[in-house]
């Protein structure tokens, strides 16, 4: 690798829990676009989930060093435990580019409707110029959707590459509803991540409370 760009991915979340379509996701970034890492880095405060019930950090940061076990390219990052307040994803990457230095190309992982809502994130113009967008979409990105996106955020459609990823409708709502109702996580999440939500009583229905929407 000599000479050669590191290829990073970075995908972040709640994890809340993490499940098999945040691996899955992070395998087809791997393969698809080359990235020797993809790191996780769960948010401790997300900013567009403030004032919602969300489980611990610590709990959350335990499921995804657990799910990303025996997998050499995946690593955690706890990046923005360092951060006071709530954190931003251009913060994050900020740091990132930072502690990694300028021979790294980064590769933020997101999907399609995250990519729509980009405009919405805190100094996204900020955003791309930190990171190529790898954008988790079935079939080709609408050109029209990303010149529109595009006259928002300056150098916006010249960031995003595409990633194709099968449909796995899995979501951390889903399986927190799951747990709360005495219903089985097996091959929704890793096994290690399904005893760990049972053995500390996580999502029980007493502790969802009015959670159980989010």
């Amino acid at each position: 690798m000599s000479g050669q760009r590191l290829q990073i991915g970075v995908l972040g979340g709640t994890f809340d829990p993490i499940h098999l379509a945040h691996l899955r996701l992070a395998e087809e970034a791997r393969e698809q676009l080359g990235l020797q890492r993809v790191l996780f880095v769960p948010a401790p405060r997300p900013w567009r989930k403030s004032g919602r019930r969300i489980t611990p950090i610590a709990h959350r940061l335990a499921m995804v060093r657990l799910a990303l076990a025996g997998n050499p390219a995946f690593d955690v990052s706890t990046v923005e435990l360092e951060q006071a307040g709530p954190t931003y994803t251009t913060l994050t990457l900020e740091a990132l580019r930072a502690e990694l230095g300028a021979g790294v190309t980064l590769h933020f992982i997101l999907g399609s409707d995250a990519l729509q809502d980009l405009p919405n994130w805190w100094q996204p113009q900020r955003l791309v110029r930190l990171a190529k967008l790898a954008v988790a979409a079935r079939g080709e990105l609408p050109a029209h959707e990303l010149a529109s996106l595009d006259r928002r955020i300056p150098g916006l459609a010249d960031a995003c590459e595409r990633i194709e990823m099968p449909a796995l409708a899995i979501s951390s709502t889903d399986l927190r509803r799951r747990v709360a109702a005495g219903r089985s996580l097996r091959y929704l999440v890793p096994d290690s991540v399904a005893a760990y939500i049972a053995e500390h009583g996580l999502y029980l229905r007493a502790r969802l409370g009015r959670s159980g929407s989010v």
